[in-house]
């Protein structure tokens, strides 16, 4: 066997101010072309790792094409969109006549004038490559899927995990099933029930009651003539038709039996439609209401302001909660702040500045912080990442300073990313594990690290492009009516 793969993955916000550009792509893991992929991703937890753990495990030739995963932001423009799209085509053309496609792609990419860019990838990949070659992708839990992608690919198949702890997992159970079709002749028939809701952030699977929607999940997958099966919580900071959440399923040469699948399971769903959400304090709220008790760590996560969701990461409510309530031992990972880290450097360690952080971006990210604070440690923000999520994988965020005003320390950094572990706090002379009080620009995928060891994880809402309660969210281009959306 032949199979040809690429990676095109991106979770793109309409609704921030954080443009995508050449240079994004270039962002993350970088943009990689041919073996280079196969060598970076390689015994990491990444789909396209679960691709190659495949193709050794069956002993199937994989042909790598492109593989491109920028930090999430604004929709890209058509122009790159189509640049990079039209590289991962050649690749595939130039691998001739293979005898099936392993993508890794996203399922919430907007691009300029495309609302579906994964149904786009699919449909010009089921173009090139004839309706007799199989071709399958792998999915992040937050996809809004599309009935385009479904029709033009063979297999679909989501991450099960929140945090995403299961990517590789489910890279090797698309390489699974491909070499089902063409070793036992399974004839996989895919089908797709859109929700009508919007998830909200009760979604941690290991908890109740999101385990309980994956156990549900996982009582259809083990019923005969089932290949597999997927619950996508969608993307919600994307006004485009097919934002919502959804279930899909694929049987063996059963369309019917899909299609039930599917609708029960997503009718269930949706009978629960309240129990996906829950409130959202401030940060100033949950320190009066703990009042220094603990337990600690106090670990709390500022969903808004998720770099992870294209947020810009400046946001500075959480970091002046802190300061007004003069924390002992407290520390935010991160604040995206390239200019407060130059003159840091400039300073040197051990060095007394004055800095204006944060809030450089937009107003809507609050106001810049006047901090006297001490440089602790410098770095170029390389790193490397030691698990769950991303294990093995090379982390890059940029030139990066850690400082300290009285009790609080910041990391400062030049790149967008969320804290997935604690690695990249630890190259800074800061290990979370001692602090009292953790704050994290994340939504939930830091659980993965930070949960075992947390003495309690709260969810809080702080001002950020992506606030609800600013209005700054209005959504003009939604395909059905969404709860517990009021307008459309």
């Amino acid at each position: 066997m032949r199979v040809v793969t690429g990676a095109i993955s991106h979770e793109t916000s309409t609704f921030t101010p954080v443009p995508t550009t050449r240079e994004n792509y270039q962002q993350r893991s970088g943009f990689l072309r041919g073996e280079a992929v196969l060598e970076t991703f390689t015994g990491t937890n990444t789909p396209t790792g679960g691709f190659i753990d495949g193709a050794r495990s069956h002993g199937f030739g994989l042909i790598p094409t492109i593989h491109t995963t920028p930090h999430p932001s604004g929709p890209t423009p058509r122009e790159i969109f189509d640049e990079v799209v039209d590289e991962l085509l050649d690749g595939v053309a130039a691998a001739g006549e293979v005898d099936g496609v392993l993508l890794e792609l996203h399922g919430a990419m907007v691009a300029e004038g495309i609302d579906d860019c994964e149904g786009h990838i699919l449909a010009a990949v089921r173009h090139l490559v004839g309706p007799g070659t199989p071709v399958l992708a792998q999915l992040d839990i937050h996809a809004n899927v599309s009935a385009r992608m479904v029709e033009m690919a063979d297999v679909l198949i989501g991450r099960e995990t929140y945090p995403e702890i299961d990517m590789a997992a489910r890279g090797r159970e698309c390489a699974d099933v491909l070499v089902r079709m063409h070793r036992d002749g399974l004839q996989p028939t895919l089908a797709l029930y859109q929700i009508p809701m919007v998830w909200g952030m009760n979604q941690v699977t290991a908890h109740a009651p999101m385990r309980e929607a994956i156990e549900a999940l996982h009582r259809i997958e083990a019923l005969p003539g089932v290949i597999c099966g997927s619950i996508a919580t969608c993307f919600p900071l994307a006004d485009i038709p097919d934002m919502g959440a959804s279930v899909y399923v694929a049987t063996d040469n059963d369309p019917a039996m899909a299609e039930r699948h599917a609708r029960e399971l997503g009718q269930w769903l949706y009978a629960r439609r309240s129990d996906w959400h829950f409130p959202m304090p401030s940060t100033i709220d949950v320190l009066d209401r703990l009042a220094g008790q603990g337990p600690f760590p106090v670990v709390l996560a500022d969903r808004n302001d998720n770099p992870g969701g294209g947020s810009p990461g400046d946001s500075t409510a959480m970091l002046r909660a802190f300061l007004e309530r003069r924390l002992q031992k407290a520390c935010i990972l991160y604040i995206v702040d390239p200019e407060a880290v130059a003159a840091c450097r400039a300073a040197g360690v051990g060095a007394s500045v004055e800095l204006d952080v944060g809030a450089k971006t937009t107003p809507l990210q609050g106001r810049p912080v006047r901090l006297t604070a001490e440089v602790m440690a410098l770095s170029d923000g390389r790193f490397a990442y030691d698990g769950p999520m991303y294990a093995g994988l090379q982390g890059n965020m940029g030139p990066s300073a850690h400082i300290r005003q009285g009790g609080v320390h910041v990391l400062l950094v030049s790149e967008r990313e969320q804290p997935f572990d604690t690695a990249f706090a630890r190259t800074l002379s800061l290990d979370p594990k001692t602090m009292n009080y953790v704050g994290v620009k994340s939504a939930a995928h830091f659980r993965a690290a930070f949960e075992p060891f947390a003495g309690c994880i709260y969810v809080v809402a702080e001002p950020s492009v992506h606030s609800a309660e600013t209005g700054h969210l209005t959504y003009q281009n939604l395909g059905r009516e969404l709860y517990p959306l009021s307008n459309r």
